[in-house]
């Protein structure tokens, strides 16, 4: 049979039990994915040439890092070329584009400097995310920005904060759909500290003061991110996932989740369902953890699923934010994105696939034992045969045939890079 026809046979299958797999399809196109721009040059960016910091460590020298913002927009293209559907990109404030020798620090950015990836997004019809990067600067080797106890260095980042939001707001306008603006610091100390509270303290003063400034709310959807340790901050991180989930609800703000930035017991698809019934709206930043927040590129893993379930089963596709981080530099930067981008959509089809109305009311009723028995003989429908044919009427390479694809742009563009 040829992918239609096992499509179809796989509809019949699906039907039986409830599940409209025409209905799925369409649903699964609508939903974007802000696939993250650091993946291509290993989150070195184009605003300084000094090492990374903050705890950011990209592993491994496989060749054809983009190193021009050319480059970098050339690689995101092949990728979109054998993902699905329309998606975001999204941006680090350190990916900047200075044009005729001019540079701005941190502090200074304006939306100019991004001119260049608005008229990458248009062209391609994306939407634009974006994050102030407060790491890889001079101003951040103390360890600490937002919460610093030195005033010039904590109202440098402030004033970064600042920048960002407006940045933001000219991506939403332009583009004409929402930018999530996510905030992560790397403030910590490496050590037991005599001090908790004060920088705490200090870091919630920064955010009011970068929130203070007037900005479209509906165009610019702030987000704080938590970590709970980092390289060189492995005893204490300012920005707990307690503090984050308190200020975020303090300004009514987004609580950003990046499934690596928790204790090794905890998961995020456990605290999606909580989340949900408090906020309007939860960002995630997905990724794998290995052992840590390690950042490996995203897998159609268990955690995945569940956190596809758990947008999927609760209604919640206009309300969760999805957005990928990873950076793996041992493998071919854009077969790693490609990998990660389908995987994620693997996990939403997967749920959207899944008869939860049924299922809810065998756990309802009662019924353990049944429903045991058909969440795990769910897991041998044929899902593949309903992706097969949704890379094929999108127009990208089924099964991993796209590998092939990326090989030759290996070949042709990315080893003639040195």
């Amino acid at each position: 049979m040829n992918t239609k026809q096992r499509y179809e046979s796989a509809r019949e299958i699906y039907k039986r039990i409830g599940v409209d797999t025409d209905a799925v399809l369409e649903t699964l196109k609508g939903i974007s994915i802000s696939m993250h721009c650091w993946q291509g040059d290993d989150v070195k960016g184009f605003d300084q040439d000094g090492p990374l910091s903050g705890g950011i460590q990209a592993t491994g020298n496989y060749p054809g890092k983009a190193r021009t913002p050319e480059e970098l927009m050339a690689d995101m293209d092949k990728v979109f070329s054998l993902v699905p559907g329309k998606h975001k990109i999204n941006l680090h404030a350190s990916y900047a584009i200075f044009e005729d020798g001019e540079h701005a620090d941190r502090d200074k950015l304006e939306p100019k400097h991004f001119r260049k990836w608005v008229e990458f997004a248009k062209e391609r019809g994306l939407g634009i995310d974006f994050n102030p990067t407060f790491f890889s600067h001079s101003m951040a080797d103390s360890g600490l920005t937002l919460s610093s106890p030195d005033d010039k260095v904590r109202n440098f980042w402030i004033e970064h904060g600042k920048a960002c939001i407006r940045i933001s707001e000219y991506f939403a306008t332009e583009l004409g759909q929402p930018c999530a603006m996510n905030i992560w610091i790397p403030d910590g100390y490496k050590d037991v500290p005599a001090d908790r509270y004060s920088p705490r303290a200090r870091f919630k003063d920064s955010l009011d003061q970068i929130l203070s400034i007037d900005y479209d709310k509906e165009k610019v959807l702030v987000c704080l991110e938590s970590k709970v340790f980092g390289i060189g901050v492995e005893s204490y991180t300012v920005g707990s996932a307690e503090f984050c989930m308190k200020y975020a609800a303090y300004k009514g703000i987004l609580s950003l989740m990046d499934n690596g930035h928790y204790h090794p017991t905890e998961v995020v698809s456990d605290k999606l369902s909580s989340m949900l019934l408090f906020d309007e709206k939860v960002a995630l930043h997905v990724t794998r953890p290995v052992r840590w927040d390690s950042d490996h590129v995203v897998l159609f893993d268990d955690e995945t699923k569940e956190i596809a379930k758990e947008i999927v089963r609760n209604d919640a596709l206009d309300r969760v934010l999805i957005g990928l981080d990873f950076f793996d530099a041992s493998i071919n930067r854009v077969a790693a994105w490609v990998t990660g981008m389908r995987n994620m959509q693997k996990a939403l089809l997967y749920a959207l696939l899944t008869p939860y109305k049924e299922l809810a009311k065998l756990q309802n009723d009662g019924e353990f034992t049944k429903l045991m028995v058909l969440q795990e003989e769910l897991k041998l429908y044929p899902f593949g045969d309903v992706w097969n044919y949704f890379c094929q009427i999108n127009g990208v390479p089924e099964k991993e045939d796209w590998l092939d694809v990326v090989k030759q742009y290996e070949e042709e563009v990315l080893l003639k890079r040195k």
